[in-house]
């Protein structure tokens, strides 16, 4: 088949006497003369822009300065930029060759969200990633995106991190790399410690607010993160990055790559470690990963095999500091592994430490069949083993299935042994005019063994192996989606989209719980998540509206800690989103209202079950409302500032929460109507100022705000996280000696003001003696720390 081209035509610019200022008018066709619609027609370095019509037309108003440079963009076709005099007549003729090195681009297509969703997303370029990326988990690099909270069980960014997204926790956030999904199938979690500088490995991440597009895995019912890793690069390239700083961290990479060779095969591989002794008492972290792919392109097919992997082992940190320990100043106080010794002395257990090891293969096969389709197919596997190890002081033995009233201290690991395996695939078709056709899906099987183990003790009956197995149970969970997207041009000016999806889930697992009894679960569920949007576009205006649902499934505690008469109802949530976007040569606007409605949302209430158990219990009805700004200005062609603002109400509408009265050994209840969502603040904000020259220096300072935060359902001012507001600094030089591609030095000063602040925490309480006792857990944040950075790049 014949190479396809894009021949981009540049009109001719109307005299400024008719016009009063500099439009460019265009038209986008392939070389069979045939319009391209949808093409993205952008001037680099400033927000202005186009989009072709249905004729492959486009016009930009009022393009300032003597002469401007745009970039053209089209799925499937290679990028680039061409340059115009102004306000010069001009005929400029540019040629984008089609290419199958561009497929790689229909991995993650089916997923994303692009100019004619009438969604809420932001897209991170690789550059864009690489000028943050000092070693810190990919929850850190997120940071400066709207309606984004993270958090750091160690306080500094290294080891067990989180990422909440208008107010939803990570089981909500649905996470693919290359499509596939990398959320864990029981916990429904994505615990970034295992993926350790992945972003290092990644071209470009996407997050989705809200509902979203349809994609493979767990449901988003906060958002999405799409990563899609490293594309392959037309030249041999190396690049060795190492950085360290405060708290004893040290962190190296190596990368290094083929480029394109004659016989069309491409190899890449990469090489990290991270060390972090963190800001919290023992919080280390020791991380180890790498990353190889290798691949071939022939003229319309393209097969690509990757393989990654993390280890990590950290010292536990996820118990937080007591609230007593942070008001007399000892914010890093850590009491994981602590115990006392015959003396009645205070001692740590030393590998009180979390180990986990993930490998991951996927296998891609990319074919594009003419001018109208590309084909997608991915095979993928991902094998989980480790386990975390802790000290226990005076346990009972009778549950760890001895019959016998003896206590005694011992040291346990509990073990987790899973494969995640499957198929993902897609077809699209673009007829160039008004249709954009996605269909897709994925089958992936999922088979976890969870074992635990007592492994030292001080007192055993006799008899007892030296190292006793107490728990076993193995699940079984396969998932399954198809889905169906649709773009309709209906004007030029109008486009439509209809996106539907049916899921099904079967779940089960058996085996002795803590107590060694038998217990068993078996689910069979089925989703249809429909979603629908306008999206109206107007010169430098766009305004758009959709109508999504989403529906999920309780996760492996919700069923393990639950009977056939107890187990929680899936959640459902419809998500109405409607926006205006505004952009120009120097400055952009967008503005995002949204009203994500939940019904039977499951949330903690301190209820104890049927089986004794406290478990996640549905709330009927709850909800949450804000609106998301976000905006540019290009002050100067060295200075830029942008920044976002997030407010929303998020509220239960009736809460009833369970206490335990111990005088009793019964419960009490408290009934609370439209209470605030925990860890859901109403306000939070970013704003960056960046500097740079073209000499090679730049320098950013950015500023985030989260507002207050009540660690439960209650909105009990005592159960709080105080609002907090941070700093960042950093500076960077490049320079290109003879010997190297270009060398970058960057410093990043984290926490300026040296603000204290905590960013997550927990809370429990009970009635002992007529009194009612509150205890409430933080996980404080470093104060002012530094990372330096050495980029070398040939």
């Amino acid at each position: 088949m014949k190479n396809i081209f894009i021949c981009l035509t540049a009109c001719l610019l109307l005299p400024a006497i008719l016009f009063a200022q500099n439009d460019v008018k265009g038209k986008v066709i392939t070389s069979t003369g045939e319009p391209v619609v949808g093409g993205v027609i952008r001037i680099t370095g400033s927000y202005s822009g186009a989009i072709t019509d249905l004729e492959g037309n486009f016009i930009i108003t009022n393009v300032k300065g003597n002469s401007c440079c745009f970039e053209v963009i089209n799925t499937g076709f290679l990028r680039d930029t061409f340059c115009i005099e102004l306000p010069q007549t001009t005929v400029a003729s540019f040629i984008l060759e089609k290419d199958s090195l561009v497929l790689e681009e229909v991995i993650v297509n089916s997923t994303r969200a692009n100019e004619n969703s009438a969604l809420a997303y932001t897209t991170l370029t690789k550059e864009e990633l690489a000028e943050g990326n000092f070693g810190q988990d990919l929850p850190y690099l997120l940071d400066q995106t709207p309606s984004v909270v993270t958090t750091s069980d160690a306080g500094t960014g290294f080891g067990y991190t989180g990422i909440r997204i208008r107010g939803s926790d990570n089981t909500r956030v649905n996470v693919t790399i290359n499509g596939i999904p990398v959320n864990d199938a029981e916990s429904q979690g994505t615990f970034w410690v295992d993926l350790p500088d992945v972003v290092s490995s990644v071209d470009n991440i996407q997050v989705q607010r809200g509902v979203g597009t349809s994609t493979n895995g767990a449901g988003a019912f906060g958002g999405s993160i799409n990563l899609q890793t490293d594309g392959v690069q037309l030249k041999p390239y190396g690049e060795l990055m190492t950085s360290g700083g405060s708290f004893n961290t040290f962190r190296t990479t190596m990368k290094g790559g083929t480029g394109l060779m004659d016989n069309g095969w491409s190899f890449d591989t990469r090489l990290s470690t991270i060390q972090s002794d963190g800001f919290i008492d023992r919080g280390a972290a020791d991380m180890q990963s790498w990353y190889v792919s290798g691949a071939w392109f022939g003229k319309n097919v393209a097969v690509k095999a990757i393989a990654f992997s993390g280890r990590e082992k950290t010292y536990q940190s996820w118990y937080g500091v007591p609230e007593d320990s942070l008001k007399s100043g000892n914010r890093t106080f850590n009491p994981a592994g602590m115990y006392f010794d015959t003396n009645g002395e205070i001692k740590y257990y030393d590998n009180q430490t979390d180990n986990y090891k993930q490998d991951y293969y996927q296998l891609h096969f990319l074919f594009h069949g003419n001018a109208n389709w590309n084909f997608n197919v991915a095979l993928h596997a991902t094998k989980g083993l480790g386990y975390y190890e802790e000290y226990r002081q005076a346990d009972d033995l009778s549950a760890y299935g001895f019959d016998t009233s003896i206590t005694t201290d011992l040291v346990r690991r509990k073990w987790l042994d899973n494969w995640f395996y499957g198929i993902t695939y897609g077809a699209q078709y673009d007829n160039h005019k008004k249709i954009t056709l996605v269909i897709g899906g994925a089958t992936n099987n999922y088979e976890g063994q969870h074992y635990d183990q007592i492994i030292w003790a001080q007192n055993l009956p006799s008899g007892t192996e030296p190292v006793h197995r107490y728990d076993y149970n193995f699940a079984h969970k396969l998932d399954g989606n198809v889905y169906t997207r649709l773009n309709y041009q209906a004007t030029p000016k109008l486009n439509a989209f209809i996106d539907l999806q049916f899921r099904s889930v079967a779940y089960y697992f058996t085996g002795l719980d803590t107590t060694g009894a038998q217990i068993m679960a078996d689910a069979s569920l089925n989703f249809f998540n429909p979603k629908a949007g306008l999206t109206y576009r107007n010169g430098k205006h766009t305004f758009y509206y959709s109508f999504s649902t989403a529906k999920k499934e309780p996760n492996r505690d919700d069923y393990r800690n639950s009977t056939i008469n107890s187990r929680p109802k899936p959640e459902e949530l419809y998500d109405t989103e409607a926006g205006y976007k505004f952009g120009s040569n120097t400055f952009s606007f967008a503005a995002n209202f949204y009203y994500m409605y939940y019904i039977n949302q499951l949330v903690l209430t301190g209820k104890v079950n049927d089986v004794g158990a406290y478990t996640r219990v549905n709330v009927p009805v709850s909800s949450r409302a804000g609106i998301e700004l976000e905006g540019g200005w290009k002050i100067s062609n060295t200075l830029l500032f942008e920044a976002n603002f997030t407010y929303s109400k998020n509220e239960i509408k009736t809460f009833v929460e369970y206490i335990d009265d111990y005088d009793n050994g019964m419960q009490v209840s408290t009934v609370y109507s439209k209470t605030p969502i925990a860890f859901s603040p109403s306000v939070i904000s970013a704003a960056s100022l960046t500097y740079k020259t073209k000499k090679g220096f730049a320098a950013t300072i950015t500023e985030k705000y989260v507002g207050e935060q009540f660690l439960d359902n209650t909105g009990n001012d005592s159960r709080m996280l105080d609002a907090y507001a941070v700093t960042n600094l950093r500076l960077s030089y490049t320079f290109k000696p003879k010997a190297f591609k270009e060398i970058t030095a960057a410093v990043l000063v984290n926490n300026l003001l040296n603000t204290e602040y905590a960013s997550n925490g927990y809370t429990y309480g009970y009635i002992y003696g007529g009194t009612y006792s509150a205890y409430n857990f933080y996980y404080p944040q470093a104060g002012i720390n530094v990372l330096g950075m050495v980029t070398m790049k040939f």
